[in-house]
Formats: structure tokens, C-alpha cells, sequence
């Protein structure tokens, strides 16, 4: 008797502490823009480490098709935080909405325009897409953006190509290889998919490594971070600091573990069937990653010098770019725990 008793007692001070652990977390939901691209790792990441848990948060991830809709998420009021691209900032700022990135795990876009197998030997340049039918992950994300620019940049009407949203995972290969569309803008792993069945497989333009984002921006260009309202941020400054305080040390547990062990904490949903080509798309990306969390402002600029060859409401809305970001909780957390530089 005695022993079911110290056997009660215990299980109910386990559940006590276990109760008083999860009230004394913060609820904090975030939204994904397609937690299938490897650009997104981290904020997945963080998750299967337990550093959001660590940092005293209780973290929901909620994976949606594309950075747009996880926008359309957190101004809706259904999630805190996107896990997205910095330029939605920079977007929204010119229809006077505002947004502001806190910490940046990706240092370049890692966006790709990829022409469809079945059109390889008739689309040879960007201005080979004059009416056709280019996949984004969804009207309005940052793969749209990005097509815009592109065609716009070479001399092309954006007008006169149809977008067609197709996700960032197996929908947009499948899209590409039934030749649903003629020309997709995708991010890895879907990318090095496609290169592993068809090895021919035309690039027109290549944001994964610092050459290449150079080459077409003309300038460093951030792609994803966490990033919410201004009012949330002001309002949830212990939140804003313990994520940022998360993602700080899932990056530099990235930069310090090989590709393998990284793959080894990554749900078995996303990794999918063949390891080989998850494992050669995660070492095209590693170097994508930031090793400080910072965002560097020359890049702030850049976005906005790029949004604003695209759209003429952005250009002429004045924007002040250094009110889109904050680099306030990474100093902080260099302070308290030295895991920046």
C-alpha cells in the first residue's frame, strides 16, 4: 500500500512539474511558407532539436503553400510569426502595412527558374517565356517576385506569362514532369529531384550560392527569415528574443554537424524516399545558410532596389527599408550567450 502511494505521489509531482513547465512556455504559432523547401530548414529544425523548448517556447509550426499564404496567416491573426522571405517586408511596407524581420537564417534566395523537361531544346533564355505557363509556389510569394523581376529585367511584359501556383514540394515536380507548365521558379530539394532524373535539365537563373545571387541581383540578397508585425514584435519582446535566441543556435548547430547528421533529425515526411538526393540537395544548400542571423542592410537595400524595377507602387512609395528589419535581439543574444558574431 504503502509503495502505491509513494508510486501516486510521485507520478503526480512528475505531472505538476511537467504542468508548471508547459504554463511557464509562451505560446508562439508560426507560419511556414512550404516547410518542404530546404530553404525553411531551420525553422523546422529548431523544432526537432528542441530549441524553441529550450528558449521557453511552446512552438506550433503550420505549414502552408507558399510564402504568401503564410502571410495572409499572421495578418489574419491565425498565426504570431512567418517563417518566410524578408522581401514580403519590403512589399508590404509600400501599402503601408508593417512588418519587420528579427533574425535571417538564409543569406542568399536559393531560387531557381527551371525549364520543364519537356521544353528544354524550345526555352533557352529567360525571354523565351513571353506567354508561357511558369509554376511559383503561389501567386503573390516570393517566387513570384522573383519571375517578375526576371522577366522584367529582360525586357518582357510580366503581364504576358501566366503564373501558376504548384507548391514548393512534389506538386511542383509533378507539375513540371507531366508538363503541366512550361518553366517553374523552384528551391531545393525539388530542384536536385529533377537534376537526378533528368540530367540535361535547363537553368536559366540560379540564386543558391553568393556567385550566382551576385550575378542576378547585382548585390547580396536575403531570402528567408522570421518576421512578423511591428506591433506583435513591440508587444512580445521576451517571444521575439527567446525564437531569436533559437534559431541562433539551430544555425550554428548546422554550421558545426555534417550533412548527414543534419538529415538525421529531419522528419521522415521530408527527407521523403530517396536519401541520396535529399542528402546531395542539403549540401547544395548548407552554404545558404547564415552564420549569424544578422541582416546585413547593404541587402535590406538590394531588396528594395529589386522590388522596385518590378513594381512602380513600391518605387514610388518612399519606403524606409531600415524600419523593415531589426538586428536589436541578435546583438542582444551575442551579449548574453555569445552565439553570433
Amino acid at each position: 500500500m504503502k509503495n502505491t502511494i509513494a508510486r501516486l505521489a510521485s507520478a503526480l509531482f512528475a505531472l505538476t512539474l511537467t504542468t508548471s513547465f508547459a504554463a511557464a512556455q509562451s505560446k508562439v504559432t508560426i507560419a511556414v511558407g512550404g516547410g518542404a523547401c530546404l530553404c525553411y530548414l531551420p525553422t523546422v529544425l529548431a523544432k526537432q532539436l528542441g530549441e524553441y523548448e529550450k528558449a521557453g517556447l511552446n512552438v506550433d509550426l503550420v505549414d502552408l503553400k507558399g510564402g504568401s499564404d503564410a502571410l495572409k496567416a499572421v495578418l489574419g491573426g491565425s498565426a504570431d510569426v512567418v517563417s518566410g522571405y524578408f522581401d514580403h517586408c519590403v512589399n508590404l511596407a509600400a501599402k503601408k502595412q508593417e512588418l519587420q524581420a528579427f533574425v535571417v537564417y538564409d543569406r542568399y534566395p536559393g531560387l531557381v527558374l527551371v525549364v520543364a523537361p519537356s521544353h528544354t531544346n524550345d526555352i533557352k533564355s529567360v525571354k523565351d517565356l513571353a506567354g508561357k505557363k511558369v509554376g511559383v509556389s503561389a501567386p503573390g510569394s516570393s517566387t513570384d517576385f522573383f519571375l517578375k523581376y526576371l522577366l522584367k529585367k529582360n525586357g518582357l511584359d510580366p503581364a504576358g506569362t501566366a503564373v501558376i501556383g504548384v507548391g514548393l514540394g512534389a506538386t511542383a515536380v509533378a507539375a513540371m514532369e507531366q508538363g503541366q507548365i512550361d518553366a517553374a521558379v523552384m528551391l531545393d530539394p525539388s530542384v536536385t529531384v529533377l537534376q537526378g532524373s533528368h540530367k540535361d535539365l535547363r537553368i536559366l537563373s540560379d540564386t543558391r550560392t553568393q556567385k550566382d545571387t551576385l550575378e542576378t541581383f547585382g548585390g547580396e540578397y536575403p531570402g528567408g527569415a522570421l518576421y512578423s508585425t511591428v506591433a506583435w514584435v513591440n508587444g512580445h519582446d521576451k517571444e521575439t528574443q527567446a525564437l531569436t535566441n533559437a534559431m541562433l543556435a539551430t544555425i550554428a548547430w548546422i554550421h558545426s554537424h555534417s550533412p548527414e547528421e543534419i538529415m538525421a533529425k529531419m522528419p521522415d515526411e521530408m527527407v521523403g524516399k530517396n536519401k541520396d538526393l535529399y542528402l546531395a540537395a542539403l549540401k547544395n544548400t548548407i552554404p545558404m545558410f547564415s552564420e549569424t542571423g544578422k541582416m546585413d542592410p547593404k541587402g535590406a537595400d538590394a531588396v528594395l532596389a529589386v522590388f522596385s524595377v518590378g513594381s512602380p507602387e513600391v518605387a514610388n512609395a518612399k519606403i524606409d527599408v531600415s524600419k523593415t528589419f531589426t538586428n536589436k535581439f541578435v546583438d542582444q543574444a551575442k551579449k548574453t550567450t555569445g552565439s553570433a558574431k
